[in-house]
């Protein structure tokens, strides 16, 4: 969809309306392109490439009986954002949250 913005003539607003999103969302992605926090496809196709939008309710907090060990988890504290995960979590997918969270640039 970013892709598609960029392309001569285009506009935000006429992309948005064909994917079905909101034109600040665009415009927000855009922006994380440009900063290179989005990474836009390096193949142009004629078939639109981009992840579907999923959205779901927040999972409920963990209880405090449901929390693992302080020795069996690991603590990512960034700001005012705690996050708990189970001591195996994988380290490619706690480098994905990190950068997620904004702590370690892309």
């Amino acid at each position: 969809m970013v892709a598609d913005t960029l392309e001569p003539g285009a506009t935000v607003n006429a992309v948005a309306d064909r994917y079905g999103v909101q034109p600040n969302q665009l415009s927000a992605w855009r922006r994380l392109a440009k900063q290179g926090k989005l990474v836009l496809p390096s193949v142009t196709t004629d078939e639109p490439v981009f992840a579907p939008l999923v959205v779901c309710d927040p999972a409920p907090a963990p209880s405090s009986y449901e929390r693992l060990p302080a020795e069996e988890q690991i603590r990512i504290v960034i700001g005012e954002v705690r996050l708990e995960l189970a001591a195996d979590t994988p380290a490619v997918r706690l480098a994905e949250i990190v950068r997620a969270l904004g702590a370690v640039p892309c």
